[in-house]
């Protein structure tokens, strides 16, 4: 893994990025406590994930990779790769606790539960139609499925 200049190394093994009010702790980390996961899923309105604690904490534990932000003892940020990691990889979840966006947790999740997947020739995502998020995942490599070059479908089917 290629460290940034500004990455120091904990006594754990874990990665800290300095920032003007504090520090983040970047984690790889799939067994996160429930009432965390509830937490910084609720705190983006994401209630399809916390109306059933219990699925959302196994889907994480199940996940291929999962990377943590954490401010202190609280959760921050969260990303999580599922896929065969060979052929595919879907980045699930990424998600920022709305008090700590803009301080660059986002790109360092992306990078970092990407980073061991670089090979892969299918990295894909779904999203929400906000200009913004297009914005973010455009500047951190991904090309919008209509926009690619040659001609792509994409299905879905939600429960």
């Amino acid at each position: 893994m290629t460290r940034r200049a500004d990455d120091s190394r904990t006594p754990d093994g874990a990665t800290t990025t300095g920032e003007a009010l504090t520090s983040i702790n970047y984690r790889l980390d799939r067994e996160v406590g429930r009432d965390d996961l509830v937490d910084l899923y609720g705190s983006v309105g994401w209630s399809a994930y916390t109306r059933d604690p219990a699925r959302l904490e196994a889907a994480v534990a199940a996940s291929l990779r999962v990377v943590t932000a954490w401010d202190g003892d609280r959760l921050a940020g969260l990303a999580r790769v599922v896929g065969d990691g060979w052929t595919i990889v879907y980045l699930q979840d990424i998600l920022v606790a709305p008090t700590r966006r803009r301080t660059g947790i986002g790109a360092e999740l992306f990078r970092r539960a990407l980073e061991p997947f670089d090979d892969v020739r299918q990295q894909v995502l779904l999203t929400d139609d906000e200009p913004a998020q297009r914005a973010f995942y455009e500047a951190m490599g991904f090309t919008e499925i209509r926009d690619l070059e040659h001609p792509l479908r994409s299905f879905v089917r939600l429960g």
